[in-house]
């Protein structure tokens, strides 16, 4: 590589990194008291990946998504969940024209760079199948024809918790395509009343102004997808999910797409740190949140009320860190 292509990757990484902070900046004109959450959402974004918000209603959920699509100038479209929407209004449908004597296909709501599910555990699992060719491919196939969406595509998700009236639990091959699981949580009573004094008789998201396009957000995935891995970095992701495989309260462990999850969000957060590669602590930074709702817990865990973030939690201060010394004695 030549001092100028080095010149030019410097300028792209800093570039990378400022936008990903006034990302950050751009949402918290909406979002109040959520920063580590806005900061992980962009994470994702940076990486290629999809995100799964779990909470209850009327904390912001919708709001992060929306303004998060608005900052990045992205379009958005919302697919509002409910037990009737049909798969086809999601991936799209074809339906014929008499003055043709042709099929025409008509575009779901896929269709669009930034795709929020609303309340997605409201839907049936037919339904709720409809989006994992288009989360894992970047493509949806109807009637036999396939079709590309455009690109960058993310999925926002967001669901309520378990037992509300009217959810039907996501399955598991959907829940692993989420590489991260967010919650927001209640706000503090200060935050609370800044929420309040924010929407006197304004929309907040009218505040929020785009900061780079669909060039932008794809050449900063392009600059992530660059950050530099260490293959002792890679052991010690691979480390982290065996783990799981082998905890003696998980009864089903994290796939190898949880891995690459991993990695991907990891190079995000270096890139959003201002590095060009990956440290092990960013791997730490993302491991529980990347990994937590693709667990399934034995039986003796559930009833000892053992949650899958403790069990990562203990399995990320038990794997040994990777350090120069051990890489040089290889």
């Amino acid at each position: 590589m030549s001092n100028l292509d080095k010149m030019n990757q410097t300028f792209d990484r800093i570039e990378t990194t400022n936008l990903a902070a006034h990302l950050i900046e751009e949402v918290e004109k909406v979002v109040v008291g959520k920063h580590n959450e806005i900061r992980l959402l962009v994470c994702a974004m940076l990486a290629g990946t999809h995100v799964l918000i779990e909470d209850v209603p009327g904390v912001g959920k919708t709001t992060l998504a929306g303004a998060l699509a608005k900052a990045a100038g992205l379009s958005f479209k919302r697919a509002q969940f409910t037990p009737d929407i049909m798969a086809s209004d999601i991936t799209g449908f074809n339906i014929y024209n008499r003055q043709t004597e042709q099929f025409e296909f008509r575009e779901g709501l896929v269709m669009c760079n930034l795709l929020l599910g609303d309340e997605i555990n409201r839907a049936s699992p037919k339904t709720q199948s409809a989006l994992l060719e288009a989360m894992e491919e970047g493509k949806v196939t109807v009637d036999g024809t396939t079709y590309a969406l455009p690109n960058p595509f993310m999925v926002i998700a967001t669901q309520n918790p378990h037992g509300f009236v009217g959810t039907y639990p996501l399955p598991e091959a959907q829940l692993d395509r989420f590489a991260l699981k967010l919650s927001m949580g209640y706000p503090t009573e200060e935050q609370e009343a800044d929420i309040l004094m924010a929407r006197r008789g304004v929309n907040p998201l009218d505040k929020v102004q785009a900061v780079t396009d669909v060039e932008g957000i794809a050449k900063m995935r392009r600059m992530t997808a660059d950050a530099t891995v260490d293959p002792e970095i890679c052991r010690y992701v691979v480390s982290l999910i065996a783990a799981t495989r082998k905890h003696n309260g998980i009864a089903r462990g994290a796939s190898p797409r949880a891995s690459l999850a991993v990695m991907r969000m990891a190079q995000a957060y270096a890139v959003m740190q201002g590095r060009e590669y990956v440290l092990p602590e960013d791997v730490k930074a993302v491991f529980v949140r990347s990994v937590a709702h693709r667990l399934v817990l034995t039986q003796e865990a559930k009833l000892a009320r053992t949650t899958p973030e403790s069990i990562l939690q203990e399995i990320s201060l038990k794997t040994p860190i990777p350090f120069r010394g051990s890489r040089d004695q290889a």
